[in-house]
């Protein structure tokens, strides 16, 4: 089995109905996702808030080169178009962190699929709602793991100001 920590995020159009055809594609693979949360857009680029989420799904049949695939195939769903590097989109659906069948974090130097994320540990929008769903999870950078709650007491206040829990869900039935 390999199980995936899913970032997802939107700011152009109905960006709550984008975070939630992610969940909905997942189906019953999806083990847990957070709330969704506001958080101001990275990277410098000038344009509106984004709506994010992590999401964790586990497949017994699904590689990361799979969850990849299943990734792209969501952003072209909601009609994502990569213009600009940072900017506003429809949706994204990052890989954070894939892993193997005993838990173990599945390392990938591929320049189409790095794992984990290599810029994860740097972004509120990500290890925010994901310590929310998995306490106890943990990041390994540069060779360094620590407890994601760590990366993220690591940032500076700005950065974790800038995301904020809403009421909103992903999950429709509950």
């Amino acid at each position: 089995m390999t199980g995936v920590v899913l970032s997802i995020g939107s700011n152009v159009g109905d960006s709550l109905g984008h975070l939630r055809s992610v969940a909905a594609a997942l189906g019953p693979r999806m083990v847990a996702a957070s709330a969704v949360y506001s958080s101001a857009p990275w990277g410098g680029v000038e344009q509106q808030d984004f709506l994010n989420a992590v999401i964790i799904a586990e497949d017994p049949h699904t590689d990361p080169r799979q969850w990849l695939a299943f990734a792209r195939e969501c952003e072209s769903a909601a009609d994502r178009v990569r213009v600009q590097r940072w900017g506003p989109r429809s949706l994204d659906v990052d890989l954070v962190v894939c892993r193997d069948s005993d838990g173990g974090d599945i390392v990938g130097d591929d320049p189409e699929l790095l794992l984990p994320h290599p810029r994860a540990h740097r972004r509120a929008f990500v290890l925010m709602p994901w310590l929310a769903v998995e306490p106890d999870a943990e990041l390994t950078v540069a060779g360094a793991r620590r407890p994601v709650g760590e990366w993220l007491a690591g940032l500076g206040e700005e950065e974790r100001s800038s995301v904020s829990a809403t009421e909103m869900r992903l999950e429709t039935d509950r």
